[in-house]
């Protein structure tokens, strides 16, 4: 087994994505400008702040951290309505690596706050650690995230598997030294170079997960050979 799994929250645990857009349109659209889906594709997997900044481009008059409290307000609403709208597979594959007793840790770039608030309605302990937008040193696709979930697992990067769905979650765990499966959602994974590329997370285990850090541990040691 893998020392420790680090997931990606926004399109990787739970399919938000969607009402991440659905609340960028009506703010742009308030001041006057257009929110096309091809530019809300570019905020995929991207900072908070960043995000922020280019939706000030796009005309929001309003500073980065009221951009970023009011879009978390809007999704976490969504999530009050609707429930946690976990990906296909996800909360299974999760529940098989905490009966296997392999560390788990949240990595996204999402606030701490609306972290907490999916983690709080999963219906049993998931995580061991949470590394928010807000707590993050530099956000993805920078390593650092990922670099600080693994220290406070008490864990080095290369011993885990890191599943993110976005570009830029993907740089951030390569870059972190983590093995890193891409599970696509809203955009193309394929070039990124990611060590694989899974469909879907439905039918998986941990297991699973064991076969491919083993995978590529030991192609990295014949390499080194």
């Amino acid at each position: 087994m893998p020392a420790a799994v680090l997931w990606d929250m926004d399109g990787t645990l739970v399919d938000t994505e969607p009402y991440w857009m659905a609340a960028e349109t009506p703010l742009v659209e308030s001041y006057g400008g257009t929110w096309s889906h091809e530019q809300a594709l570019r905020l995929v997997g991207m900072g908070l702040e960043d995000s922020a900044r280019i939706l000030q481009e796009a005309g929001v008059r309003m500073g980065v951290h009221d951009i970023i409290e009011l879009l978390t307000d809007r999704v976490m609403e969504q999530l009050d309505v609707t429930g946690i709208p976990f990906r296909p597979g996800a909360k299974e594959l999760l529940a098989s690596l905490r009966e296997a007793g392999v560390k788990t840790g949240l990595v996204t770039m999402s606030t701490r706050r609306m972290a907490l608030t999916v983690v709080d309605l999963i219906d049993f302990p998931a995580f061991d650690v949470i590394i928010a937008g807000d707590d993050a040193t530099r956000p993805k696709p920078f390593p650092d995230p990922y670099l600080q979930a693994c220290e406070a697992l008490g864990v080095a990067p290369e011993d885990t598997v890191a599943i993110e769905d976005s570009p830029n979650g993907l740089r951030s765990a390569i870059a972190s030294g983590a093995v890193s499966l891409g599970v696509p959602l809203m955009v193309s994974l394929t070039g990124v170079g990611a060590h694989a590329l899974w469909p879907t997370l439905e039918g998986t285990s941990a297991m699973h997960l064991a076969d491919l850090h083993a995978e590529h541990t030991s192609r990295s040691e014949g390499s080194l050979a």
